[in-house]
């Protein structure tokens, strides 16, 4: 009789795990999920891809810029390409829907590229400098900081010793 009683009280309490795959399932909001990659904040220091111990991140050099890919198939959601990457051009999502097909294995990759930009001294090709990098490396951006931001080192460097800094 007492698992008659059991029996009923969980058939009146309802289900007891998620509803996956009928409907979705609730997601933690400090989930480490997908990863995810601003372009614009990266400053090619490469960083991510030595402390990925899944080797998911790779970076290649391009005529165009530094093209960044992650393989998500590789990637082991540990967070430490989110946290030792300075300007946070890497975080991590809550997105955990990464389910594919074995034939899709080799195409779960996301790719961006930082291109290279201009110097305005001497027209050489350079990393341009995050915003995110400035606001760290200046409380205040000034405009004398704001002229270098767009010089290579080298002529950062000459007009350091020259004087003619803004």
């Amino acid at each position: 009789m007492a698992f008659l009683s059991i029996l009923m009280k969980n058939l009146l309490k309802g289900p007891s795990t998620e509803p996956l795959p009928t409907a979705d399932s609730p997601t933690p909001a400090a989930y480490r999920g997908k990863v995810t990659f601003d372009e614009t904040a990266c400053v090619g220091c490469k960083m991510c891809e030595h402390v990925c111990p899944g080797g998911a991140i790779r970076f290649d050099e391009r005529p165009e810029g530094l093209r960044f890919m992650i393989w998500h198939n590789t990637c082991v959601n540990c967070g430490l390409c989110a946290h030792y990457c300075l300007t946070k051009a890497i975080k991590l999502s809550n997105d955990w829907h990464l389910s594919h097909l074995q034939e899709d294995k080799y195409r779960l990759t996301d790719q961006a590229l930082v291109a290279y930009a201009a110097c305005s001294g001497c027209g050489t090709k350079m990393l341009p400098t995050a915003d995110a990098l400035m606001r760290l490396a200046y409380k205040k951006v000034s405009p004398r900081s704001e002229h270098l931001r767009h010089l290579c080192p080298d002529c950062r460097r000459s007009a350091s010793v020259s004087g003619d800094i803004q």
